[in-house]
């Protein structure tokens, strides 16, 4: 059983014999496109700590959208940014709000060729930047936000997205949108469960990607880096709950949390690669520190490896083209 009878190298002497042998692979459907929105904008606006990433137009979306298509991207994640805030993210429930619209405009533009999917949070809306809304003290209030979470999610619904993407780490927050789909009529709409959010360093350029009002953190709510097990509680208060598909984010310093997830879960597993994940890799890159192609490969083929089903990815289009060409 030792050598020379084994040499793992033999599978290793081609191109072609790796890639019979390869374990995991990648494919343009796994991939899905987080994308951004800004409400008043003429032209797209670059997002200065994402470089290649922008705040879109509607016109700019919807061509971003296309692109997806015709890439074979699984699916687009829309990220909202509206002109006015205030206390109680009133514009998420705007039918004609930047997000609502824009999951209107992308549904027209691809139809079912894509799978168009919502963020349902408030952190956009608030001029507070949490995630729900506060009380007297200044504590984010759970039973008052999953209100305006199941309200959020029916606007999008009939605004046409397929699937809802909860965010916010409210308890509870799976069962109140998944009650409100099934009594609104949309019973086919599904829930990606953002089911072990972490708060974490890593949230930085998202913070600039949506014009964030945050003051203080999210740690009442996000889940503690330290901690692990609690993942799998989490996980299974969503699927309990109805959740259709689970989500860990971040990505990157999560692999094991992920691992555990996907050795668990009856239902699909995606992982979110986050903005600061992408801003690394491209920062490293443009100093010529590491090869950039390589890179986001080999990062996005980690995630795969690790367990998840789909990966949310700021490259996703441009993977997916080199995915196409391969």
């Amino acid at each position: 059983m030792s050598y020379p009878n084994h040499r793992p190298r033999r599978l290793r002497t081609t191109p072609a014999m790796r890639r019979l042998t390869a374990e995991n692979r990648l494919a343009p459907a796994d991939l899905i496109l987080p994308a951004f929105i800004r409400e008043g904008l003429t032209e797209p606006s670059p997002i200065s700590s994402m470089p290649g990433v922008v705040q879109h137009t509607t016109d700019s979306l919807k061509r971003a959208a296309a692109e997806a298509v015709e890439l074979g991207v699984g699916g687009i994640m829309l990220f909202g940014v509206p002109a006015v805030r205030d206390a109680q993210g009133s514009a998420s429930l705007d039918p004609e709000g930047v997000l609502n619209k824009a999951i209107r405009d992308v549904r027209a533009e691809v139809g079912d060729d894509l799978v168009i999917m919502g963020d349902v949070c408030l952190d956009e809306f608030t001029d507070h930047g949490h995630c729900g809304v506060l009380d007297a003290e200044g504590y984010v209030d759970n039973d008052a936000t999953l209100e305006i979470y199941g309200r959020m999610a029916v606007a999008q619904a009939e605004a046409g997205a397929h699937v809802l993407g909860p965010s916010g780490m409210m308890d509870g927050q799976i069962a109140v949108i998944r009650q409100a789909l099934e009594e609104s009529g949309h019973k086919n709409t599904a829930v990606l469960a953002y089911a072990a959010k972490y708060a974490s360093a890593f949230y930085g350029p998202f913070r600039e990607a949506v014009d964030s009002q945050l003051k203080g953190d999210r740690r009442t709510y996000q889940m503690d880096a330290a901690n692990r097990r609690e993942a799998i509680l989490e996980v299974e208060l969503d699927l309990e709950e109805g959740a259709d598909m689970v989500m860990v984010k971040p990505a990157m310093s999560y692999l094991d949390i992920l691992a555990d997830v996907a050795a668990m879960s009856p239902v699909p597993v995606s992982a979110y690669q986050i903005s600061g994940e992408y801003a690394m890799i491209e920062a490293a890159a443009a100093n010529g520190w590491i090869d950039r192609r390589g890179a986001i490969t080999e990062s996005v083929l980690g995630i795969k490896r690790a367990g998840a089903d789909t990966v949310l990815t700021y490259w996703a289009s441009e993977l997916a083209g080199w995915l196409k060409e391969s």
